[in-house]
């Protein structure tokens, strides 16, 4: 019998921005690449090891009600350095929104930390001890 999720997996992160070129020109320079959708009002990378999609949609199209500062959830992503991460997201112009915390006790098998973009969104990185394990488990390099 297969089995049921109720949640599958991130398929795709979106976050705002007023002044879209600016930022599809800050992530690119982020990722090193360009994003493989672009239509007007909305932009889209493809990243990371599952190939999971980064949207950034034009802040005229968010819904009523959004919020025009850092808020909501902070979703991470796994990343091989978190410090390098973290001082190149700076150096990029990035603001720091939480430092590095390690969430294992002083083990660092689940380290975070978080900025703000230059348009306003919370960007979280980490090292997470479990996306390593499942990564290998799958033989995915």
């Amino acid at each position: 019998m297969a089995s049921s999720h109720v949640l599958r997996g991130l398929s795709t992160i979106s976050f705002y921005a007023s002044d879209l070129e600016a930022a599809k020109e800050w992530y690119s320079e982020l990722l090193g690449l360009e994003p493989y959708f672009n239509v007007p009002g909305y932009i889209e990378f493809r990243i990371g090891d599952y190939q999971h999609e980064l949207g950034i949609i034009d802040s005229a199209y968010a819904p009523e009600g959004a919020t025009k500062g850092p808020a909501g959830s902070i979703s991470y992503w796994h990343v091989d350095d978190l410090q390098a991460t973290l001082d190149r997201l700076i150096a990029l112009g990035a603001a720091l929104y939480q430092p590095i915390t390690d969430h294992s006790g002083g083990k660092g098998a689940f380290m975070t930390a978080s900025v703000i973009d230059p348009f306003g969104n919370i960007l979280g990185v980490m090292t997470n001890k479990h996306y390593l394990e499942m990564l290998t488990s799958r033989q995915i390099n």
